[in-house]
């Protein structure tokens, strides 16, 4: 008998585990997502400032700068260059 409630509880514990990992695994994604992005931004921002330093361009690395290259990724980018050349 005392096998039987050991079984039943190794059995319970991994619907548990396979539960939680079905719950959080979209958000999950969601996170990693972002942060994919946000490392692609940051990177493109960076090599828009180090290719525009040959052609006396410059995006100003600052809060706002960072927040929407990293937000955003490669159209926060393109949005930042367009904006630095029109103003």
């Amino acid at each position: 008998m005392d096998m039987l409630y050991k079984g039943l509880f190794i059995v319970a514990v991994a619907i548990a585990i396979w539960v939680l990992i079905k719950i959080l695994s979209a958000p999950l994604k969601f996170i990693v997502k972002w942060l994919i992005n946000a490392v692609i931004g940051f990177a493109l921002l960076f090599l828009a400032n180090f290719v525009g330093g040959f052609f006396d361009f410059a995006i100003p690395v600052n809060l706002v700068t960072c927040l929407v290259a990293g937000g955003f990724g490669i159209p926060g980018v393109i949005f930042l260059v367009v904006v630095m050349l029109f103003f």
